[in-house]
């Protein structure tokens, strides 16, 4: 390896296979350049910012455990500590994973759906429409009060806000329209 101090007081060290490390002056900032592109940079603040240079990546590692991803197609990711993790898409829409299983994705559209540990997904569109979806039905709730439900066996029920109550069986049969 060789060693250089340069006259401002920075310290650069290369290594026989091409990687560079630089120390700053007052020794509070290292950056690392690898012979394959990548980067590696310690901060004063003691973050650590890595550059992946074949997938255009940057990863960076806070002091308090958040760790940030940043992809070449604009995606961003962050990485809580307690497990959550919090997804931006390219379109803007951020999806949420809870270390407990519980999923939460938020459209642009305002559309927003929450996925429980158990599979039961809720939907809630921007037209106050709504959508419960459990192993045993879907069900869509109106803004009008009217709840229109199927069944896994392929009944159907819907209560209008009227009070009207009708019934379809598998077929698609009326059994009772009252």
């Amino acid at each position: 390896k060789v060693e250089e101090v340069l006259t401002d007081g920075r310290r650069i060290i290369t290594f026989r296979n091409g990687t560079k490390k630089e120390i700053s002056a007052d020794k509070r900032m290292t950056t690392i350049s690898f012979f394959n592109g990548d980067v590696k940079k310690i901060m004063p603040d003691q973050r650590v910012i890595y550059y992946y240079a074949d997938a255009q990546t940057t990863h960076t590692a806070y002091p308090d455990g958040l760790e940030v991803l940043q992809f070449p197609n604009n995606q961003i990711e962050k990485h809580y500590p307690d497990g959550t993790k919090e997804i931006v898409f390219p379109d803007h829409t951020v999806k949420c994973l809870y270390s407990d299983g519980f999923k939460e994705t938020f459209f642009p559209d305002g559309t927003v759906v929450k996925v429980e540990k158990n599979g039961d997904k809720t939907v809630v569109f921007s037209n106050g429409q709504k959508e419960i979806h459990t192993v045993q039905f879907k069900r869509r709730e109106y803004p009008d009060g009217t709840i229109k439900t199927v069944y896994c066996n392929g009944r159907q029920e819907t209560k209008y806000s009227t009070g009207r109550v009708r019934i379809k069986d598998e077929e698609g049969n009326i059994i009772l329209d009252k």
